[in-house]
């Protein structure tokens, strides 16, 4: 099927309905005789709450319910769980402190939920909401990580504000190392704290059937069953039975609705509290600057050795990194598991040390964002590299090179507990240095000067994990679920395919790359499949999607589920055809007798099983499979980002004036989709690096809560990118794909820093705005003076 089949750039089918205002959205929907909720957040960033009067609220007009986190402890309403366990570096796990929905006695950031108001409009909860007195004994905030430990105390249950000093590696060996190199290259960096900003805000629709005892819940998730599996397993104890989940179209994500979040948990509660009325609660975007899972926030210290013949020899990293007020469900292990084994990078690098310090503070709960824990990785690697080429005085590619893993070495293990299966990186490297003409980079600078302007270009070499994970090892790291999938795979009567899958798109395509698989792989027209994700009623259970996993698991999974479709219907087509199952090949879709003309298609066959008149002893009738896949590993993809940007001296202006980026994803289903993927995560990105920063005041406040003062990354902030694509299959999935949705985002923060400190001839962190980048060169302009 080569125009709809694997490697065909196919227009994705769900974009007609997008497109044309007919995607259902959670917003979209409405229940009869819906309530709608309101949430009364705290004003303040740390303050125990001696009482709430809610009296007057509850008189107000149109006013259903106003609850308090009292009332659901009364119902023995649980915390919101974080599901990792981190054992520190003496084998104690983490501080877990309780989350509950509604606070109940004390408030610890700005935005932390005080009360629900349940109103006949959102006009009348927001008016009612205002009248709810609340009497609020402040206490000393916790804003800066760096001395998190030295502020007051967040929760009680803890001993500080410590969560976990964590480290991987051998301290000893890697400071013996370092004491020998030839030469030692150290960096302090930031890595800001971002908002998801996902186009469509967090929204749910709640519904308890009193005549069922039952629950349905609609809700922005990226994975419904893993969030049905929080409410029922440890915050509401419903039976498993008893609530539905259905995640509809789904605007962005980008691990932002992975989680459990107190919303739709007091909605699902209040639902039945109010004998069955269905409940509607829709973030305005203020709330989700609020109280949105945060992304990165890391404080790093970098030491590198190096030998003389500029080879690495060690790596140290000190990390501390803030979680926020509250752990949010997978935030533990977003800076261990997921960043420190990736600090490898694609260097051959002998012993690597890296220590995290994971630290409560008074603002929102921080979690994965778009790469979780691979963009801070590849931020300190890369940065370190080009730092230490600057100081070697060596060309930035070729120190690189000098320490790539080479082909014939994997799979190779990496001292930081991975093993990548497969790689080839100096193709990436070349192809890049080819596009960007990276010989020709001199002329230009030169020509930027003559214009009174600073030219720089940088580099990232990146690599992530994803693919996440093997059940077997993620459990022994402290995961709490397995991270397998599933798909169910149903070929009708008349040859066209339904594929339910546990991979849940919002905004990646899966209903055309999946169709793609479906339609190669059995040999029929793209247009019979049909893709349906999202529900826990239809869909079998499931882990959803993140770590750019959906191909690679959920991918295989259908896979699996595949081949037993092919199976079962190559005993009915032997049958059919008077053969020996032995002798049916399968082909293009169609069974064939080896070495005849004989021949039945999958069509024909699916026919048979449905009307299974003359049909073969001891099938089953029918042509339904389900299979689960459990990786073996982790996928591992890589390439090589360049970026060159022109400085404008007098206002600070950054202007990115190419972009190359050259990837390995393994098999490609779709480059239009894959380069689309790329595009967005360079541009996301680059909004790291340039303009987006989460910043709050001495008090706690947010300061950046609205896209006045949080910069967006905009069309004119980005070049028209040079995109290509380098092969080398995964080795132990069955489609040897590895997964596109976030490398644009690992790769480029570091690549355009690394270029804008080349250009300004000195360190600066991120985010570098306008107004710190001039400085920068207001100050070199001075100091020339």
């Amino acid at each position: 099927m080569p125009d709809s089949g694997i490697g065909a750039s196919v227009t994705r089918k769900e974009d007609k309905r997008f497109l044309t205002g007919r995607g259902r959205y959670t917003d979209d929907l409405n229940r009869p005789g819906q309530a709608i909720a309101y949430f009364l957040r705290s004003p303040v960033a740390h303050a125990v709450i001696k009482s709430i009067d809610t009296s007057a609220a509850e008189a107000a007009p149109g006013v259903v319910a106003v609850f308090t986190g009292k009332d659901m402890e009364t119902d023995g309403v649980g915390s919101l769980p974080c599901g990792w366990v981190v054992k520190d570096k003496h084998g104690e796990p983490h501080k877990a402190p309780p989350h509950f929905p509604l606070v109940r006695d004390k408030v610890r950031y700005v935005g932390d939920h005080v009360a629900m108001v349940i109103a006949e409009t959102l006009a009348q909860a927001k008016d009612a909401a205002e009248l709810i007195e609340v009497d609020y004994d402040e206490q000393p905030p916790v804003i800066d990580a760096a001395g998190a430990m030295q502020g007051a105390l967040l929760h009680d249950e803890a001993p500080s504000n410590l969560c976990y000093d964590w480290e991987l590696g051998d301290e000893a060996a890697v400071d013996d190392a370092l004491s020998k190199a030839a030469h030692v290259v150290k960096l302090d960096i930031v890595n800001n704290r971002l908002i998801p900003n996902a186009i469509e805000p967090r929204a749910a629709i709640a519904e308890f059937s009193p005549a069922h005892d039952s629950y349905e819940l609609f809700s922005t998730s990226q994975n419904p069953h893993l969030l049905k599996l929080i409410l029922c397993a440890f915050v509401l104890g419903i039976p498993e039975t008893k609530l539905r989940v259905i995640a509809p179209d789904v605007g962005g994500g980008f691990g932002s609705k992975i989680y459990c979040y107190a919303e739709e948990t007091a909605c699902l509660w209040a639902s039945k509290r109010l004998n069955g009325r269905p409940i509607k609660w829709t973030a305005e975007r203020s709330e989700s600057f609020l109280a949105d899972a945060h992304g990165r926030d890391h404080l790093s210290s970098i030491t590198l050795g190096v030998d003389a013949d500029n080879k690495f020899t060690a790596l140290k990293v000190l990390t501390t990194a803030n979680l926020g007020a509250y752990l949010s469900n997978f935030a533990t292990c977003i800076p261990t598991y997921l960043y420190a084994t990736l600090l490898a990078g694609q260097y051959i690098t002998p012993v690597i040390y890296c220590n995290v310090k994971a630290v409560f503070t008074s603002t929102a709960p921080v979690d994965a964002y778009r790469g979780a824990g691979r963009p801070e990785a590849t931020y300190v690697v890369e940065r370190i590299v080009e730092v230490a080429a600057r100081q070697l005085g060596v060309d930035p590619a070729e120190l690189r090179r000098k320490n790539f893993i080479q082909p014939d070495q994997f799979p190779y293990q990496t001292p930081v507990a991975l093993t990548y299966d497969v790689g080839d990186y100096e193709p990436a490297l070349d192809q890049a240095l080819k596009m960007i003409d990276y010989s020709g980079f001199p002329q230009r600078r030169a020509e930027s000067e003559a214009r009174g302007k600073l030219r720089g270009i940088g580099f990232s070499a990146y690599i992530e994990a994803c693919g996440i994970a093997p059940s077997a090892v993620v459990g022994a790291l402290g995961a709490g679920v397995g991270l397998w999938e599933s798909a169910q795979v149903r070929m009708k009567a008349t040859g066209s395919v339904m594929v339910m899958t546990g991979s849940h798109a919002h905004g990646q395509g899966h209903e055309t790359t999946f169709s793609q698989v479906v339609s190669d792989y059995l040999g029929i027209p793209y247009e019979h499949v049909e893709i349906v994700h999202g529900d826990t009623g239809q869909v079998p259970m499931a882990m959803g999607t993140y770590g750019s996993r959906s191909l690679a698991v959920g991918g295989s999974a259908i896979i699996k589920a595949c081949d037993k479709i092919i199976e079962k219907g190559r005993k009915i087509a032997a049958h059919m055809l008077e053969a020996d199952v032995g002798d049916v090949e399968f082909k293009d879709g169609n069974y064939t007798v080896s070495g005849t003309d004989r021949s039945k298609s999958i069509g024909e066959v699916a026919f048979a099983a449905y009307v299974p008149h003359d049909y073969p002893e001891g099938v089953e009738p029918g042509l339904d499979e389900t299979a689960f896949y459990d990786p073996l590993n982790f996928t591992y993809p890589a390439g090589v980002h360049i970026a060159e940007v022109e400085i404008d001296p007098d206002t600070g202006v950054t202007t990115i004036v190419d972009w190359v980026a050259v990837d390995d994803f393994g098999k490609v289903i779709n480059p239009m989709i894959v380069e689309g993927q790329v595009h967005g995560g360079i541009a996301q990105g680059v909004g790291q690096a340039l303009l987006e920063n989460c910043a709050y005041d001495e008090n706690g406040q947010l300061m950046t809560g609205s896209y006045m003062d949080y910069t967006m990354p905009r069309a004119d902030n980005l070049p028209s990118f040079k995109v290509d694509m380098t092969e080398s299959p995964c080795t132990h999935n069955p489609l040897g794909v590895k997964g596109c949705g976030e490398a644009g985002a690992i790769a480029a923060p570091a690549a355009l820093m690394n270029a804008i400190t080349d250009a300004l001839g000195q360190e600066i962190d991120m985010p570098a705005s306008t107004e710190k980048v001039w400085r920068v060169c207001q100050s070199r302009r001075m100091a020339a003076e």
